[in-house]
């Protein structure tokens, strides 16, 4: 099969012939028929998460935001077969742990070593290997195209776990969505815009506002402009009820935190980086006095994408417009380069192979 192979970390991505991979008997092999290059991708490339544990050795192949079609089932796989389209949620469980058995196989204590792209060879190829298949994969329905389903195997899953289930927001509430002409900042924009939310969205970049207005945001405030926590503060007459850090950088964090009123509830989208380690500076007394309640955000559960996959068919929901271009192979270290520099609006797809 082709593939997009990482053969010196931070290079680009050589396009070559490489073994099909094999099928285990828990799992299947999928045909890829779209895959987005996440910025997860970015920080595996350029070794930026070796101090979380997170490192590849090359030859490696990335890929963990996919949708595409079952090739193969593995021997003890019981709820699929080959032709079903289907999506891959990059947070997969195996089953059988205390969060596996409740419910919450997003956040299994073996999941990091199941994750293709990540703990091994992923997505940016033809075909790829998944495991444990009758806990993770969701069946894609046959309205959804496998470019827009690609960004819900990862960041547009995120972010409605996010805003819908973590957060609970409700109509006519005021949500600010900081760092959002990303893709998880679209996503979010979007989403929280679906469920009657006012989106305030907040970017450097007046591309990334743009594309956040053509999605759903009702106001839009140039970070590099002013204090966009003051003017948050401002138009909400007191602060927001939600509020999202879909960046992950000291600024978009605490800035998120300061934006809500009293009451408020903050979402941690964006991971960090090699800069943070993990760490970002809050306002303790702010989140104490306020008595603020702060959501971490880490994908979905396979069996909650019924109520997104459901909107997106009624079309409350469109994805596709998350989607700012589609590429090939050969496209994808041109894309890696320009996330470094954070010059890329939504989310990038693969669609060619």
């Amino acid at each position: 099969m082709r593939a997009a192979v990482i053969e010196r970390l931070g290079k680009p991505l050589v396009v070559q012939n490489v073994p099909d991979p094999e099928c285990p008997p828990d799992g299947a092999i999928l045909k890829v028929g779209a895959n987005g290059i996440c910025r997860t991708d970015w920080h595996l490339w350029t070794d930026d998460w070796a101090w979380r544990g997170l490192a590849i050795k090359p030859p490696f192949v990335l890929g963990h935001e996919f949708s595409g079609t079952v090739e193969e089932v593995g021997r003890d796989v019981r709820g699929w077969k080959k032709g079903d389209r289907v999506l891959f949620p990059m947070n997969p469980g195996e089953g059988t742990c205390e969060w596996c058995r409740s419910g919450n196989q997003h956040v299994c204590d073996s999941g990091a070593q199941l994750v293709p792209g990540v703990s091994y060879w992923g997505a940016f190829a033809e075909y790829v290997m998944v495991r444990f298949v009758d806990v993770n994969l969701v069946r894609l329905p046959e309205s959804i195209s496998f470019v827009d389903a690609a960004s819900m195997a990862c960041r547009y899953m995120a972010a409605f776990h996010g805003v819908a289930n973590q957060a609970a927001v409700r109509g006519g509430e005021w949500v600010a969505v900081h760092g959002a002409g990303g893709g998880m900042g679209l996503s979010a924009v979007q989403i929280a815009a679906a469920l009657g939310a006012n989106v305030i969205a907040v970017d450097v970049s007046e591309r990334g506002l743009a594309a956040a207005r053509a999605v759903g945001a009702a106001v839009t405030l140039n970070g590099t402009d002013g204090n966009a926590v003051e003017a948050i503060r401002s138009i909400t007459k007191g602060g927001a009820q939600v509020s999202v850090d879909a960046l992950g950088i000291a600024e978009t964090c605490c800035n998120s935190v300061l934006s809500l009123r009293k009451l408020g509830r903050h979402v941690q989208l964006g991971h960090t980086t090699r800069k943070e380690v993990g760490y970002v500076p809050l306002p303790i007394d702010v989140i104490l006095l306020n008595e603020l309640c702060l959501f971490g955000t880490f994908g979905m559960q396979a069996q909650r994408f019924g109520t997104m996959l459901a909107m997106c068919e009624a079309g409350r929901l469109k994805p596709a417009q998350v989607v700012s271009e589609t590429v090939g192979l050969e496209g994808i270290t041109a894309v890696l380069e320009r996330m470094g520099t954070y010059d890329t609006t939504g989310i990038v797809v693969i669609d060619s192979f």
